[in-house]
């Protein structure tokens, strides 16, 4: 089996203008300038080659949709739409499938769908609140066959709640708020879907006074392309990814002195954990996950706060990183990776990658062959050529020699500090810092190779890859 041709030198050629691709989440506290932006996502339409329209989501509560269309040198950035849905800050931004819509979810417990449509007032776009979460919500996820009527959420409670926005107000009778027309409670919830319900408490009673166990949070959510009407979700505690049928009713058991709802059980859970490989004394949680497209549909990729991208069957969930040799090799035929680790065709890393915190994300290019992670400190950011990869670990087999294979594209940008939120677009990279700037990453060859020969006069007009 052949492997596929390597497109790491049009990862190489990716700059960003200090001009025309820089962007600031311009603040609406009088106090400060800008404000630090959480989560961004460009629209399917930019995915497929339209009008790029970036919405980027912020620590006040603001949401700015941006045109990020190349253009020249100090030309003025087209009309950007601002507007506030929630006074805390939103933690993911979701375009619907059809791009009529926005969902945001927020540190005030809350989801939020929001219009675009030039004809709603400017000041008051929302057209739905849902309900149902007990703390910050942290991830969203559209269904993209529903046409903007299915909507799930994750939050830091540990639960997943699914609404349809066809169905009214839903159930109010867990709830004792007085709540407004447009207010929404969920279908379906999936309560502790991270937590193991497999060891029930003992009864009787105990002396022993234990601390409360924090919930395992849900840090992202996808719908499966393998399986209609599953969606995978991954936590903040471990690397096991659960897929569930979100058309099962919530159970519900009752007794005397409650009414509690009983977990669903997934369809597929991950047998192992490969945050727990190479001797990690402790497992290490998800900040988001990535579907494969194209020639990497098979997979499931997690970025993990262990440093590493670990790849996943998008079937059955069970991770492929980890299966560093067969048992006819030894061993120290593999090297070590940037990370101290056995070279493994399914991880991803870079010596200077730090992902060890949620705030940082990944995200997969249109085409399925790119991987963009964001970065803890620096102002770095990573691009993979993981097409390549997978097609070479299937043509040779794991174990073989992947020197040339395990390489990361570094950008360094302007940003000082943490790169976070990132998306792409078609033919694009939008990377959020914590300085409350966007930029915007495109491949240009010949500005690239400027940059390369002339470093120190270029530097004050572009950014560009470190081993360009």
């Amino acid at each position: 089996m052949k492997s596929a041709v390597s497109t790491t030198s049009i990862l190489r050629s990716f700059v960003s203008s200090h001009k025309a691709d820089f962007f600031k989440c311009h603040s609406i506290d009088e106090s400060t300038f800008v404000t630090i932006p959480y989560a961004c996502a460009y629209s399917h339409s930019a995915k497929r080659g339209g009008t790029p329209h970036l919405a980027v989501a912020t620590e006040q509560g603001t949401v700015h949709v941006m045109d990020t269309s190349k253009r020249r040198d100090w030309d003025p950035e087209p009309p950007r739409v601002t507007f506030q849905p929630h006074a805390n800050g939103i933690f993911d931004v979701k375009w619907s499938p059809s791009d009529n819509l926005l969902a945001t979810a927020s540190g005030d417990k809350s989801v939020r769908v929001s219009s675009l449509s030039s004809s709603g007032r400017s000041d008051d776009r929302t057209l739905h609140i849902l309900r149902g979460h007990e703390s910050t919500v942290k991830c969203l996820a559209w269904d993209p066959t529903s046409d903007g009527n299915i909507l799930c959420a994750g939050g830091r409670d540990g639960s997943i709640c699914l609404w349809d926005l066809r169905v009214g107000e839903g159930s109010r009778e867990d709830l004792d708020e007085v709540w407004t027309a447009s207010e929404r409670a969920p279908v379906l919830t999936i309560p502790r879907a991270h937590e193991d319900t497999s060891n029930p408490k003992p009864k009787g009673r105990s002396r022993k006074i234990t601390a409360a166990v924090p919930h395992k949070g849900i840090t992202s959510l996808v719908f499966s392309d393998a399986h209609p009407y599953g969606i995978v979700s991954s936590s903040a505690f471990d690397g096991i990814l659960h897929l569930w049928d979100v058309r099962q009713p919530t159970k519900t058991r009752k007794s005397r002195s409650t009414k509690t709802k009983a977990r669903p059980t997934p369809l597929y859970t991950s047998s192992c954990d490969p945050t727990t490989y190479g001797g990690a004394r402790r497992a290490r949680g998800i900040t988001t996950l990535a579907s494969g497209a194209g020639p990497t549909a098979p997979y499931l990729y997690a970025l993990s706060i262990d440093s590493r991208i670990h790849t996943y069957s998008a079937v059955d969930l069970e991770p492929l990183s980890g299966h560093t040799s067969s048992s006819s090799e030894p061993e120290r035929a593999l090297g070590l990776d940037a990370h101290g680790h056995r070279h493994d065709p399914y991880a991803h890393t870079h010596a200077g990658m730090q992902t060890n915190s949620f705030y940082v994300k990944l995200a997969a290019s249109p085409c399925g062959r790119w991987l963009a992670s964001g970065n803890a400190a620096d102002g770095r950011a990573y691009l993979f050529d993981v097409a390549s990869r997978s097609s070479a670990a299937r043509a040779r087999g794991v174990g073989a020699g992947w020197d040339e294979w395990d390489g990361a594209v570094e950008l360094r940008g302007q940003t000082i500090g943490e790169v976070g939120a990132m998306d792409w677009a078609e033919g694009m990279l939008a990377m959020c810092g914590d300085d409350g700037t966007v930029s915007v990453w495109r491949p240009d060859a010949e500005v690239s190779r400027r940059c390369a020969e002339a470093p120190e006069e270029m530097k004050w007009e572009w950014s560009w890859a470190a081993d360009a």
